[in-house]
């Protein structure tokens, strides 16, 4: 099985070439769905992130609010630290499981989305690295017109991200993203044709 890590920073397109790879047979593993499965109430993560954090991050039904969550830890580096701290090698434990299980059904490619693929040191559990890439000013288009954030609230997410540089050198494929859906479907699907398809061959 081949497996892809497909990162990026905030707001460069992960989820859509998450979803044009889909299309073309892969399977996918999401590191937010990951996180969702972790937040369970009253699991072991749950458990630390709620002594850590204090209980005003919980909603009624006692989920984790993830916006108050986030608004803690992004505003705080030493707390996004911490966080990372808790939940990192548990959504590790849970990435590799559900590898193991895509191994066992015959699975040929899968990908794992993950913004923070490199802080979290998943890198290790696949096989390359894609990284999509848009120019700042275009981030901050995507994401005032998407999420109605401020220019200042997407910097502030940006600067909580892997410098971009540092994650462009470490993946072995960029997919850039500054053009529309149409150009990066054609990147999408040349980049299938020629690095997916022969490598994912039965030998």
């Amino acid at each position: 099985m081949l497996v892809i890590g497909l990162t990026g920073g905030i707001g460069t397109g992960k989820s859509e070439v998450t979803r044009m790879l889909e299309a073309l047979g892969a399977a996918v593993i999401n590191a937010d769905q990951v996180g969702h499965e972790a937040y369970r109430p009253d699991s072991e993560s749950w458990k630390e992130v709620v002594k850590t954090f204090g209980e005003q991050i919980l909603r009624p039904d006692r989920d984790i609010d993830r916006q108050k969550l986030g608004a803690i830890v992004f505003a705080d580096p030493d707390q996004l630290s911490k966080l990372n701290q808790i939940m990192h090698p548990r959504m590790a434990r849970i990435v590799s499981d559900q590898l193991e299980s895509l191994r066992g059904q015959g699975t040929r490619v899968a990908v794992v989305e993950a913004a923070l693929l490199f802080e979290a040191g998943w890198d290790s559990l696949v096989d390359e690295v894609w990284a999509t890439d848009s120019p700042v000013e275009t981030v901050i288009e995507r994401l005032q017109a998407r999420n109605g954030m401020s220019a200042e609230e997407v910097l502030k997410r940006i600067d909580s991200q892997m410098d971009r540089s540092e994650r462009l050198k470490r993946a072995q494929v960029i997919v850039d993203n500054g053009g529309d859906v149409a150009d990066l479907e054609s990147k999408v699907e040349t980049l299938w044709n020629t690095r997916v398809t022969g490598a994912a061959e039965p030998p």
